[in-house]
């Protein structure tokens, strides 16, 4: 590294307790690496303190804007992400230096009484602040010929629960991996499979980015990254930006690795956009051999959006409810 090699890296992260939870993990794994001590760098970014609601407020970016100009400012030595929340365009300044193993991609429902999805009573009312999880599980309502109603809801993982033990909502609707960083995964009436409802592109991965000037840095946080998730993540944004550039619709997609045996053969990429009420979903998926680069993950993401807006993902321009 340099003279410096004695000092604590400093990692910026946001102050939420889930954010905390991840940050703390990498900042584990970064000390064994490097053997230098790791200090945490809590940062309120405008997602964080804004009450709107991210549809409202432009979503990506409002995480992840004030941990870069720290890291920009020389404030801190690398920042933790989620990887869903990062913008599909990267800054040249930075380095995405390593995506480590991805957590379960899931959504997950947790319900009064346990109840399912399939078992919730008629008219239930099911909370997420999510269009992409309102446009799939209303979708998924009516094929069950049922009613719910989607409640739009903000908060950190425990707000959100609350909702349900207090009483106000029948359920939510969370994502897997964030409720397993914190230690809660007990709580998960339903694991919700990806035919059902598709997550975030990249949920469940986080990104560790630093300074492109720090080559030292960036070369050891390299040996997070499991190139595996890095080719996943890379078709789902890939995917992501594609549709952003031609549909404001919710869009949830997934690749997943086609395994025979112990060997990884082929890689699956989904992709779904929809209306919020759910009644007008485009749901496509290819499957091809696991991309060798980043270059043939973005083709095909990008091959897999040409066909959904072939097939009328344009025609649901506007729909996003602001």
């Amino acid at each position: 590294m340099n003279d410096n090699s004695s000092r604590p890296l400093r990692l910026g992260t946001r102050r939420s307790k889930l954010a905390m939870a991840q940050s703390g993990q990498v900042a584990q794994a970064v000390q064994q690496l490097t053997g230098r001590p790791v200090e945490l760098v809590e940062i309120t970014t405008y997602g964080d303190v804004s009450r709107e609601s991210l549809a409202q407020i432009g979503g990506t970016g409002v995480f992840v804007s004030a941990l870069r100009d720290a890291l920009l400012a020389g404030e801190i030595d690398f920042a933790v992400h989620s990887l869903k929340d990062l913008p599909t365009k990267q800054p040249e300044e930075l380095a995405l230096a390593a995506i480590p193993p991805r957590e379960d991609p899931r959504d997950v429902l947790i319900a009064r009484d346990g109840l399912t999805f399939e078992t919730l009573p008629e008219g239930a009312r099911i909370g997420t602040g999510s269009p992409r999880r309102m446009a799939q599980l209303n979708a998924w309502a009516r094929e069950l010929g049922k009613d719910i109603e989607t409640v739009p809801i903000r908060g950190n993982i425990d707000t959100r629960i609350g909702f349900v033990t207090d009483g106000e909502l029948d359920a939510v609707v969370l994502a897997a991996a964030g409720l397993s960083r914190i230690g809660r995964s007990a709580e998960v009436s339903q694991f919700l499979e990806p035919d059902a409802v598709l997550p975030a592109p990249g949920q469940g991965a986080l990104a560790i980015e630093c300074a492109m000037t720090n080559a030292p840095l960036a070369a050891t946080l390299a040996e997070l990254d499991d190139p595996y998730t890095r080719v996943a993540v890379t078709a789902e944004r890939s995917l992501l930006a594609a549709l952003e550039a031609g549909c404001s619709a919710p869009v949830g997609a997934l690749a997943d690795l086609l395994a025979d045996g112990q060997i990884v053969t082929e890689m699956r990429l989904r992709g779904v956009v929809g209306t919020t009420d759910g009644k007008t979903l485009v749901q496509l998926s290819t499957t091809g051999p696991v991309p060798s680069s980043s270059e043939e993950a973005v083709a095909m993401g990008r091959e897999l959006a040409a066909a959904m807006l072939d097939k009328g993902a344009a025609g649901l321009m506007g729909e996003r409810a602001l």
